[in-house]
């Protein structure tokens, strides 16, 4: 059963979305206006004989390939996909082509126009919302912001669970430093 290529299109006509249909490569080909992209082209694709369903943005960020921070770029991307439901990220070392994808085995059932509502607005929206002013971040400095996020979660978990420990902590941290050793990098100073 599966999906096919009429359908998504029926589903993009019922959102009043303009598109294109390319029957060799089995997609549909569209865009969405983006906050934070300029470019944000939207590809449905069927493979397995429309048993196979993807939904993915081309070309999400440039230029990542020979980045400085690419490793960090790369990284935030993991986080992202294990904070979020259904999106993943897709990296190509050839050419360091980054995606958005969101996929999934229809095999003998119907893609509903409610699971594709679904999968296209959440692609849309966790990358322009959530995903690009963080990655663009990271692009920028090196550094993930929600990092530091997660560090100041743990402190405020940490100050709920043990009163006063973040105190006798910090205290330590400081004698730790007047006597001129520092824990973390074994080194005296």
């Amino acid at each position: 059963m599966g999906a096919t290529l009429e359908q998504i299109a029926g589903y993009l006509d019922g959102r009043g979305w303009d598109y294109r249909i390319d029957e060799p490569r089995s997609c549909i080909v569209t865009a969405v206006q983006a906050e934070h992209l300029d470019d944000f082209t939207i590809v449905a694709q069927l493979d397995e004989d429309g048993r196979f369903f993807k939904l993915f943005a081309p070309q999400i960020i440039a230029g990542v390939k020979d980045h400085p921070h690419k490793l960090a770029v790369l990284q935030a991307m993991l986080s992202i996909s294990w904070e979020t439901k259904m999106l993943q990220w897709e990296y190509d070392p050839s050419d360091g082509e980054i995606r958005a994808m969101i996929e999934f085995p229809l095999e003998d059932a119907p893609l509903t126009e409610k699971q594709f509502n679904r999968c296209l607005t959440g692609l849309v929206q966790i990358v322009d919302d959530f995903a690009m002013p963080r990655l663009r971040q990271v692009m920028e400095t090196g550094v993930d912001p929600n990092d530091e996020e997660a560090g100041e979660r743990l402190l405020l978990a940490l100050q709920e669970e043990m009163p006063g420990l973040l105190d006798v902590l910090e205290r330590a941290m400081e004698a730790r430093k007047r006597r001129g050793q520092f824990p973390w990098d074994g080194t005296e100073h």
